[in-house]
């Protein structure tokens, strides 16, 4: 069996990073959906987003663990990621909107974090109808 060594690459900067858990969602978005007088739904579909939330494993790293939550707490408007997928990965540009961690313990002159998790939203459909 093949050691799994693919981490994640944002803004063109790769994280070599544990990846515990990489959620994916397919969110189907609406321009309107309306219901008829009979009961009918008319809707117009905009496209299907791929929207993603991600578990780190333990990053022993200090300095990598810190660059990794200075760039997902990074305030800009949006990022250009590359997660792991079915056939390499999968490129899309959208915005973080949460991230979260927890002290797994404190030692005399720094902190242990365990726990990073965060979610990314698509900016644009990955999939539109035909």
């Amino acid at each position: 069996m093949a050691e799994y060594t693919q981490g994640i690459r944002i803004d063109g900067t790769f994280y070599d990073v544990p990846l515990i858990s990489v959620k994916r969602t397919a969110d189907f978005l609406d321009k309107y959906a309306e219901r008829t007088e009979d009961g009918d739904l008319k809707r117009e579909l905009i496209g299907v987003y791929f929207n993603y939330q991600m578990s780190f494993g333990t990053i022993d790293n200090d300095a990598l663990y810190e660059a990794l939550w200075n760039k997902l707490t990074e305030p800009v408007e949006y990022h250009d990621f590359s997660l792991p997928t079915l056939k390499g990965t999968y490129s899309f540009r959208g915005y973080i909107s949460g991230v979260s961690d927890e002290i797994e313990k404190v030692l005399s002159n720094t902190s242990k974090f365990k726990g990073l998790q965060c979610k990314f939203t698509a900016k644009k459909p990955a999939r539109k109808p035909t």
